[in-house]
């Protein structure tokens, strides 16, 4: 589903609340061309009433136009109210679904596209892009207020003639037409705003991850100028876009000046009071178009926000097969066979591509074609989420989320029971760290799992992995960070692990006690023999 159908289906969906929020816009429109001309017609004819003596003066009905405009006050701020209510609704209901529809794209998008996205440039998207969104969702309902100022402006400066109506009409039109023209060629300036945002996040994202790495270095200020050079980027593009608001702004002032007088002097013959009512009523139609300027001088940022998004849309893959579905467990590895159970070691000098082949195991890079056979298919045309249910994946980087250990168990399957999560942290000889902490499953571990020092990171990571139960675990040096008895521990346990429940094993280690598990052994050249 791409960006633009899924934004068409949430306004489908929330068509009921869109079409109030117009309504009431309308409401509010015509309430208020409808107020300030009676406001000028009123004022006008009072004066005259008054100036004309206290007989005219005694005559003149003041209580019928005065509760005329308390009703019609009223009236306007109520819709107003509801309009805001109603499009704020809509837009919120919309988001709702919006951002995890996003999420779920970056997550099923290909490995170029996902990995390219940084977690501050991901953030960026999920928020300041998707934000961007909402405001084309609250903007919605400017269009039926424009159309009702214009109707109910053009009924009331016909009072005062044709020519006044067709005046303030062509004030109104040239005023849009110039906007449309300038919101073309003045569109840069919003999409630059939009690209700096998302880099300003991007490098506050980056420097944060960094923060402990900075100080050791003591580059602290030289992280503090990137992120300042960033805001200054940012800053630059909002002045340029200001300078385009502000020319907007100019635009409608001008409109509203030019209708107001134009309505005066062509309704003149009409009378003082008709006169104040059709200049007024002009004047209010002309600035009832402000949402609608407001909204061209946000096109630029708004259309750079959804070519953004659309990125990550367009790449998502079309077909997805149910989740869940695992192949026949024989590999078949540059034309060496692995029956399932086998344990095998994958091997060779650093940088030659061992971990790079893993990943692409999990559809998280791309499989040259016709090196990996899982049960008969090349793995290169494999969609991820079959990859994922025939692997279980320790990887090298242990990345936890900032929850408690349950939370970071249920990764792998979130229904997992007390019992399965104890046995995957027995298995990862990690249960009795757990049990020490104090709140044990529920203790909460911090930003990637701050509060446990490296080895117990990766022994987490590898009790997640445990959870998947898939017929093959792939485990990225599970060693690493472990002091020897340890990570003779993790061996122990992992050989018994292996041996009870029958998975196949693909094993990354410069650990000797864990590399002797397996009896077999694949060279990321290509090759493969029994381990020695």
């Amino acid at each position: 589903m791409t960006l633009r159908t899924l934004i068409a289906a949430e306004r489908r969906r929330e068509r009921r609340g869109l079409r109030q929020a117009g309504l009431c816009a309308a409401l509010v429109a015509i309430a208020s061309v409808l107020l300030l001309a009676l406001s000028g017609w009123f004022l006008t004819a009072a004066a005259l009433a008054g100036g004309a003596g206290i007989v005219a003066a005694q005559a003149f009905n003041y209580m019928l136009p005065s509760a005329m405009i308390r009703l019609l006050a009223i009236v306007r701020t109520g819709a107003r109210y509801g309009e805001r209510l109603a499009s704020h609704g809509a837009a919120f209901g919309a988001l709702a679904r919006l951002r995890p529809a996003l999420y779920r794209a970056i997550t099923a998008a290909p490995p170029m596209v996902a990995l390219a996205l940084g977690r501050g440039e991901a953030t960026a998207r999920l928020i300041g892009d998707v934000d961007a969104v909402e405001w084309r969702f609250v903007r919605l309902s400017g269009p039926w207020g424009g159309v009702a100022a214009l109707a109910s402006g053009a009924a009331l400066t016909a009072l005062g003639g044709w020519l006044a109506m067709v005046a303030t009409l062509a004030c109104v039109a040239g005023a849009l037409g110039l906007a449309q023209l300038w919101a073309r060629q003045l569109e840069q300036p919003g999409r630059a705003v939009q690209q700096a945002m998302g880099g300003l996040r991007e490098e506050v994202a980056t420097m944060g991850g960094a923060a402990a790495e900075l100080r050791c270095f003591a580059l602290e200020d030289w992280a503090a100028d990137r992120i300042a050079a960033a805001g200054d980027r940012l800053a630059e593009a909002q002045e340029r876009q200001a300078a385009v608001v502000a020319r907007f702004e100019a635009l409608h002032a001008v409109s509203v000046a030019l209708s107001a007088a134009s309505a005066l002097l062509l309704s003149a013959g009409a009378g003082a009071p008709i006169a104040a009512l059709a200049a007024l009523a002009a004047a209010m139609t002309a600035d009832a178009i402000a949402p609608i300027l407001r909204a061209m001088t946000e096109s630029g940022r708004l259309r750079e926000a959804e070519a953004r998004l659309e990125t990550v849309f367009d790449a998502v893959e079309v077909e997805r097969p149910a989740p869940g579905v695992a192949l026949d467990t024989n590999l078949v590895i540059d034309g060496n066979a692995f029956s399932p159970g086998s344990r095998i070691a994958l091997t060779g000098p650093s940088g030659c591509g061992k971990t790079t082949l893993i990943e692409g195991l999990l559809g998280l890079r791309s499989l040259p074609p016709g090196r990996i056979m899982i049960g008969g298919r090349d793995a290169a045309t494999l969609p991820p989420v079959t990859l994922r249910a025939t692997f279980a994946w320790a990887p090298q980087d242990s990345a936890l989320l900032a929850g408690s250990v349950r939370d970071n168990l249920r990764l792998a399957d979130e229904h997992a029971t007390e019992d399965r999560l104890w046995q995957a942290l027995h298995d990862a000889a990690l249960d009795t760290v757990v049990r020490a902490l104090p709140e044990g499953l529920d203790t909460w571990l911090g930003e990637d799992g701050a509060r446990l020092s490296g080895g117990e990171r990766r022994r987490l990571s590898l009790a997640r992995a445990y959870l998947g139960e898939a017929p093959w675990l792939l485990l990225d040096e599970p060693g690493e960070g472990l002091d020897a008895l340890v990570a003779a521990e993790v061996a122990r346990r992992l050989a018994a692990r292996l041996k009870r429940t029958g998975q196949g094993m693909i094993l990354v280690s410069h650990r000797p006690v864990l590399s002797a598990l397996c009896e077999r052994q694949w060279a990321a050249n290509g090759r493969a023999r029994s381990a020695a």
